[in-house]
């Protein structure tokens, strides 16, 4: 099988003419070189964008209280599955991409579009499509949290200076976020709690100690979360915590 291989390899040479002279090799390179290193460039940092998307998602938009705010809600009902986790992140999710919309429209116009259409180079494109998230960031995060991990990076930061490094802006709004997460939370479970109390200082009056106060006090819970319209209040208040 080798030697077929071989003899057919060689035919093939025989059969070029004795004239013929091998390509120039700069007619192998495409027009314009540096715009292709350019693009690979590009690609490489797409897809590297791309595998720690939810990290960045999770980092720099409001997602992490939405989805606290609606695992609250879940324990406050006293649904263990219901609604599913899928439901729950899906439900964050597009309230996310609904907040962020203007923000990712700036990133993408001021950012991501000149790069692509090669009009600014990638370090400039940086700077473009981290300044919205910069400004969402910095708009809902505490001073006090700011503070904190700019001493703990040991940086001197004037009361001018509005520029602040992701290093320091990043993990100062995610505790901020994680802080007002509990704040809405905690007003979410209070008035499941006052039902549970009711209900089991109830049963305990009237003698049921066997029965489990959680079993009757769900169905009043899901009524008065249903009555009252839950879903569009609390909607609507997480969304309008970003306005």
């Amino acid at each position: 099988m080798k030697r077929l291989i071989w003899a057919t390899v060689f035919a093939g040479l025989m059969i070029i003419p004795a004239q013929a002279q091998a390509p120039d090799l700069q007619s192998l390179i495409p027009e314009g070189a540096a715009s292709t290193s350019g693009r690979i460039v590009q690609l490489v940092a797409l897809m590297t964008v791309l595998s720690v998307a939810p990290g960045l998602l999770i980092m720099a938009t409001c997602f992490t209280r939405f989805i606290i705010a609606l695992s609250f809600l879940r324990v406050g009902l006293g649904l263990q599955t219901t609604p599913a986790n899928l439901v729950l992140v899906s439900l964050a999710l597009f309230l996310t991409f609904y907040v962020m919309a203007p923000t990712f429209d700036e990133a993408w116009r001021e950012g991501v579009k000149p790069l692509v259409e090669e009009q600014i180079n990638e370090q400039e494109a940086y700077s473009r499509i981290t300044a919205p998230f910069k400004r969402f960031m910095r708009a809902h995060v505490r001073e006090k949290d700011v503070r904190l991990f700019e001493d703990l990076a040991g940086i001197t930061v004037t009361e001018e200076s509005q520029d602040i490094e992701l290093r320091v802006l990043v993990p100062a709004f995610m505790i901020s976020e994680l802080r007002r997460g509990f704040e809405i939370g905690f007003l979410i479970v209070l008035p499941f709690l006052v039902i549970d109390l009711i209900v089991a200082t109830l049963t305990m009056s009237m003698g049921m100690m066997m029965l489990p106060p959680t079993a009757i006090s769900l169905p009043f819970k899901v009524l008065f979360f249903v009555l009252f319209d839950g879903w569009n209040l609390l909607v609507g208040s997480l969304v309008r915590s970003f306005a």
